[in-house]
């Protein structure tokens, strides 16, 4: 029941604060429409409609604002950094809106003067919706003065940087935190003078954020601690809460997060925030467009690398191998065979080397040219994989490595990408040092992931292919 009401608020806040961006733009709109027909400031010859670009432009701009993440609400964030995200994404709208105006006109054999109330559309839009925005912001933060939209938060640790840590939240509502009490390490009860409940203990933790309806963790261990920090994440994993950490002590974890400040001590968000649903499904719809041309479209290329294969060495033209999956679900990867048959029969599963001696010599070049790869399009047409996301890794070397690795199940989280972020920012793995090197760009795109970094990431994907830069 909890995780409805927390799904719930959520969602009504999006939804009102969604309904206020819009009837501002309409302001916006009504505006610029009476200063430039109404007004008498400026000639008119032809009175435009009113109502059909209105609704046009406003959901446009909508649109806009909520692929550049400005439903992603944070407590901590300033009023000023939003007023500057409006700006920006506002004069991107405006932007596209301008060239839109100039196109027409030049095909059209219109007069271009219209484009100069550009100009004045760009300043009501910042103004409306800026200004309603540090409104929204403002009436909010005094609600949580007065204790109202609190939420309901658990400390993890009971020396001195978690008592601190309770005692800002505290005094500092409008943070939005509502500090129920503290969770220790240990199952004894050995600590003292606590200025709040000892509610449990790290192994009861999932079961005391549900009794208590908590959304938050703020994970305040000291130095000596920090060891546990691994094992007091992957305790909460599959619960429905936010997680913050004192930033020390996220080195040890993956070095890149956003980060807020609690008057003094910053925090760094460590659970995913993963996509809205709208984005899921435009990228599930970019992975079956993009997977579909490119399977079709590539059909004499695709003919060539089977001949060019068979001729070269024996054995089978399709290579499949299990992987692990979302959710830690096996499937079976296709790829261009790229190495000679049974390449690991002596050795048993190994990483792949530089210049590894088990390739074939057309294999040389799928792997340079990354064509090795395409046959996942299919695995992506299926559903098992999408375009960007963590590489998926064999159940053999996921059951090593997470003994080995804390938290490196958590790439499981999404699926498997054919391309991603730490394959584009990173070598190939060939140590478990490099792994690990892998797991922090992978951890940190799932805590980041939208549709626009995952163009970021195609782009420079097409870049590497391009440049030849995979491995022989």
């Amino acid at each position: 029941m909890g995780s409805i009401e927390k799904l719930t608020t959520k969602r009504w806040e999006v939804v009102f604060i969604l309904i206020v961006d819009f009837v501002s733009l309409i302001f916006a709109n009504s505006i610029y429409y009476y200063i430039r027909v109404h007004s008498g400031i400026f000639r008119v010859i032809t009175v435009p409609d009113f109502w059909g670009p209105v609704v046009m432009l406003d959901s446009f701009l909508i649109f806009l604002f909520w692929f550049w993440g400005l439903y992603k609400f944070s407590y901590l964030s300033s009023r000023l950094d939003e007023f500057v995200s409006v700006l920006k994404v506002s004069t991107l709208g405006v932007l596209v809106i301008f060239f839109a105006i100039f196109f027409d006109d030049a095909t059209s054999g219109r007069t271009p003067h219209v484009r100069a109330f550009v100009l004045l559309y760009w300043g009501l839009v910042i103004f409306f919706v800026g200004l309603t925005r540090l409104s929204f912001r403002t009436i909010q933060k005094r609600l949580l003065l007065s204790g109202i939209g609190l939420r309901n938060a658990v400390i993890v640790g009971c020396g001195e940087r978690a008592r601190s840590v309770y005692g800002l939240a505290k005094k500092y509502r409008a943070l939005g935190y509502q500090p129920l009490g503290f969770i220790s390490l240990k199952k004894e009860n050995e600590y003292e003078s606590l200025p709040a409940p000892l509610l449990s203990d790290v192994s009861k933790l999932t079961d005391t954020l549900e009794e208590f309806n908590a959304t938050e963790v703020i994970i305040a261990l000291e130095e000596n601690e920090k060891e546990n920090i691994y094992g007091v994440i992957s305790s909460i994993n599959g619960a429905d809460a936010s997680i913050k950490i004192v930033p020390d002590l996220y080195d040890s974890i993956a070095g890149q997060a956003h980060a807020s400040q609690l008057y003094g001590f910053p925090l760094l968000d460590v659970i995913p925030q993963l996509m809205p649903q709208w984005q899921m499904a435009t990228k599930r719809l970019l992975d079956v467009v993009v997977s579909g041309i490119a399977l079709i479209a590539g059909i004499p290329l695709w003919m060539m690398v089977a001949i060019s294969i068979k001729m070269n060495s024996k054995g089978p033209v399709i290579y499949r191998q299990e992987r692990v999956g979302k959710d830690s679900k096996n499937f079976t990867l296709l790829k261009f065979r790229s190495m000679y048959i049974d390449a690991e029969k002596d050795t048993g599963p190994v990483w792949a080397l530089k210049n590894d001696p088990r390739v074939t010599g057309i294999g040389k070049i799928l792997r340079m040219t990354h064509l090795d790869e395409t046959p996942q399009f299919l695995n992506i047409l299926k559903g098992e994989m999408s375009l960007v996301g963590p590489r998926p890794e064999r159940p053999y070397f996921v059951e090593k490595l997470a003994k080995e690795i804390p938290l490196y199940r958590r790439r499981h989280k999404i699926k498997p990408g054919l391309t991603g972020l730490a394959r584009v920012k990173y070598k190939y793995d060939e140590s478990i040092e490099d792994v690990k090197i892998d797991l922090q760009y992978d951890l940190y795109y799932i805590e980041n992931m939208s549709l626009r970094i995952d163009f970021q990431i195609l782009f420079w994907t097409i870049s590497h292919v391009l440049l030849g830069k995979g491995r022989a």
